[in-house]
């Protein structure tokens, strides 16, 4: 073994994961716990809110001394004695805050969204503060963010000019001074509903006209940015590749970041954070997508969906309950080519939609 990490935030499966298959004994502090994070950990303990996270973390460290600690979206701030592999709480506090991103982009001359001005529509709405873009809405009028702010009243934001393009991300490493781009993603987003902006899925990589742009504009932010290890840019690839936000953690995009280059992000990230970068970008051996399934009402999962691993991830326990809108399932598909991905896609998530009876 290479080492023994404690992975620790609201979601980590796909991080002790990659861990895992890097070589390293994996222990785990994750809001879910769910069937595939306990196959590749020794331990995982659980929360409910985010505020128990460094109580947790401290309770696992205690019975299980490890070498490092890595952290995941909801712990990219905290500090503890355990030697941290990642961007330090000091210098990532900046880019939690989507108004001090903007500012950093600005200052970087990098293309950003502008901030709206008042009476300034269609405006695209997000917290300062969260990932995941669960939350963000576009709001066309006056009388639609009001209703967003008597939805949020106390959750401060930003507006910004809304831009046309495909949601997109670079996957990178950096070391604090230089970074290096892995993968470029196209970004699945749920599409409807009071969710519309969330986070659902995943395609890498993406071949569009503006790669490379989206490349070089994200090395240069991520290089500038201090952060060490495993970072992110989000884009729009329009009509030139708007900067949307920079990630200091490790991405959501991360499965089909490994699957499409076969090479382990943690072993990446754990490199970086020693200085080392890859010396190019690994090249796409094959097209990977994965889709986030989400209940279409509320429920209770009544059968064991382990069986259809490894077409599927974060694979819940038999009993679990779910509200209507909440993630269900990852499912996977991977091809020579988009539409070959896309196609083993379908047929996994039609596997899983047996199984549940739905």
């Amino acid at each position: 073994m290479r080492g023994r990490v404690l992975v620790a935030g609201f979601a980590t499966r796909h991080v002790a994961q990659s861990a895992h298959r890097a070589g390293y004994t994996v222990y785990a502090v994750d809001h879910f716990c769910d069937q595939d994070l306990a196959w590749c950990t020794e331990d995982c303990a659980t929360f409910d809110e985010v505020a128990e996270l460094p109580e947790k973390i401290a309770e696992l460290a205690a019975r299980h001394p490890v070498d490092a600690l890595v952290v995941t979206s909801g712990a990219e701030d905290i500090g503890t004695a355990i030697p941290l592999y990642g961007t330090p709480p000091r210098k990532v506090e900046r880019f939690l805050d989507k108004l001090e991103i903007q500012r950093f982009f600005e200052g970087l001359d990098v293309p950003v969204p502008p901030l709206a001005g008042a009476g300034h529509y269609p405006v695209m709405i997000k917290p300062r503060r969260g990932a995941g873009g669960w939350r963000n809405t576009i709001a066309r009028t006056e009388e639609e963010l009001r209703r967003w702010e008597e939805t949020w009243p106390d959750v401060p934001y930003v507006a910004q000019a809304l831009v046309d393009g495909i949601p997109s991300s670079v996957s990178c490493v950096a070391d604090g001074r230089r970074a290096r781009a892995i993968a470029v993603n196209r970004q699945i987003l749920r599409g409807n509903g009071e969710r519309a902006h969330g986070f659902a899925g995943s395609v890498t990589p993406f071949a569009h006209p503006l790669a490379g742009a989206m490349i070089a504009c994200a090395e240069r932010i991520c290089a500038a940015s201090g952060c060490v290890g495993s970072v992110g840019v989000d884009f729009m690839a329009g009509e030139r590749p708007w900067a949307i936000e920079i990630n200091p953690r490790f991405q959501a995009t991360l499965d089909t970041v490994e699957m499409a280059i076969g090479e382990s992000v943690f072993a990446m990230h754990m490199d970086a954070c020693r200085g080392v970068l890859p010396a190019a970008r690994p090249a796409a051996r094959r097209v990977a997508v994965r889709r986030i399934l989400f209940a279409e009402r509320d429920m209770r999962l009544s059968v064991d969906l382990a069986p259809l691993a490894p077409r599927i991830a974060d694979i819940p326990w038999p009993g679990t309950d779910f509200e209507e809108g909440n993630a269900l399932v990852s499912v996977y598909g991977c091809g020579e080519t988009e539409t070959a991905a896309c196609a083993d896609l379908e047929r996994n998530i039609g596997a899983v939609r047996k199984a549940i009876g739905v």
